[in-house]
């Protein structure tokens, strides 16, 4: 499977985005922070998630990101997708011209592999997510360490 780190990074946004958007519009300023994701590299990603309607800005002050879709709405595989990544792992994207234009021996099987990881991904979504407990542990947890970055005067 070909995930780099910008499916990682585009799942790990939208995630921290589904867990903070409720009290309104998130910035990618804090994502950032959050997740320890480079700010341009986080406006890559979300043109992105933006053009398959997954995200929603909003300009000016106060504005931010808003999910595009409620959170049961957008699966694991929409994200992954939407920033250009494939869950593929024959050598030919899935063409069957892996060894001098015809199939090879294990295509079928990688065929299969990628199929059921893109299935995988499909049948989660990102409030599914959201509900784990070990997701809100890390929450918590990200939570307790800003605050005790934060210098009291």
């Amino acid at each position: 499977m070909r995930l780099s780190t910008k499916g990682r990074y585009a799942v790990t946004a939208m995630l921290d985005l589904a867990l903070h958007g409720e009290k309104g519009p998130v910035t990618l300023a804090d994502i950032s922070e959050n997740q320890g994701i480079s700010l341009s590299y986080l406006e890559q990603l979300f043109a992105s998630l933006r053009s398959k309607g997954l995200v929603r800005g909003v300009r000016g002050p106060g504005g931010g990101y808003y999910l595009g879709r409620e959170m049961d709405e957008i699966t694991i595989a929409n994200i992954i997708c939407a920033v250009d990544e494939w869950v593929e792992f024959t050598r030919c994207q899935g063409k069957g011209n892996c060894r001098g234009g015809q199939r090879c021996l294990t295509h079928s099987l990688w065929d299969e592999l990628s199929e059921q990881i893109y299935n995988f991904l499909e049948g989660i979504t990102l409030g599914d997510l959201v509900k784990r407990g070990d997701i809100l542990d890390v929450v918590k947890s990200q939570r307790q360490d800003k605050e005790g970055m934060r210098v009291v005067i």
